[in-house]
């Protein structure tokens, strides 16, 4: 059952001082979302992610269009009550800690003072910002650090959906993957997530679903898998190897040859070559890692 459905929603805003013209932020965009899965929102730098966000959240109004979040209308205030939100650039007051703003948070939601102090804590070990920053004030803290506050108080009322606006900045690698791990573990409690993002890696391991954003327009939906295998020949083949240098093999005629930094790539024409290409292998003194059929890779089908 959809807990996101978006329907021809468009975005125009008015630039220039005496003569205005209309630019179009997003372009009749229509898109459901199931629940209980990470969807990938993703599109370059100006592609309108942050003005749907912002457009779901009410924080501007759609020029046309509408939108329905958990069944309701996103006009109804009564829905905020159950998503959780983590902006672009996130700005929290510079004077209060770490564990007074969640608990502020929490106060807003309505959670009583015990209740609200356990979730404090819960959630900033959840992020894993390290428990001596819990009394620091804002305003010391790193943008990665700001990030992780930023994405405790996202959960901080429960929701049964979050939407979260590149949630890897400012993060380094580490930060990264415990937030990968943390966003993973949304999806096993039950949860929906909507991740905007232009960091192609993240949205390949967390995503089940991806839409891509060109131009204020939807330009793909779908799953991550049959999206890439959305090739001009679905019956190559490619072929991993190990052990061998491409002037000594010789593989058939119409093979394709390439070499990476863990060995060889062969890309054949169908499953019909394969035992040729492994006669040479051999010859040659190569060794096989895999042989699959070609997809293409994320950032293929972001270019195209």
């Amino acid at each position: 059952m959809p807990v996101l459905e978006i329907a021809n929603l468009t975005k125009d805003y008015e630039v220039g001082f005496f003569r205005k013209r209309k630019v179009r932020a997003l372009d009749d965009l229509s898109l459901s979302v199931d629940g209980g899965q990470i969807f990938g929102f993703l599109g370059a730098n100006g592609a309108g992610k942050t003005t749907t966000l912002k457009l779901l959240m009410r924080l501007i109004f759609p020029t046309s269009g509408s939108a329905k979040i958990l069944n309701r209308d996103i006009g109804d205030v009564r829905m905020h009550e159950r998503i959780g939100y983590l902006p672009e650039n996130p700005y929290f007051y510079d004077y209060l800690t770490a564990r007074e703003f969640l608990e502020y948070c929490a106060q807003i939601f309505g959670s009583p003072s015990a209740e609200r102090r356990k979730r404090t804590a819960d959630l900033l070990s959840r992020v894993k910002l390290d428990e001596k920053s819990w009394d620091k004030q804002l305003r010391k803290f790193s943008k990665g650090m700001l990030q992780r506050v930023g994405l405790a108080q996202s959960l901080i009322n429960d929701p049964e959906i979050v939407f979260l606006d590149e949630p890897m900045s400012g993060l380094d690698p580490v930060g990264r993957r415990e937030v990968r791990d943390l966003i993973a573990s949304l999806r096993d409690d039950g949860k929906t997530v909507f991740m905007c993002s232009h960091i192609l890696s993240d949205i390949e391991v967390l995503c089940d679903r991806v839409a891509i954003l060109k131009r204020g327009k939807l330009a793909q939906v779908g799953h991550l898998e049959e999206l890439r295998q959305r090739t001009d020949d679905p019956n190559r083949m490619e072929i991993l190897a190990t052990g061998a240098d491409a002037s000594d093999l010789q593989p058939p005629a119409n093979a394709i040859v390439s070499s990476t930094p863990r060995g060889l790539r062969i890309e054949i024409a169908g499953e019909n070559e394969i035992e040729n290409v492994l006669v040479a292998l051999r010859k040659a003194g190569g060794k096989v890692v895999s042989i699959q059929p070609v997809k293409q890779s994320l950032e293929e089908l972001f270019m195209d």
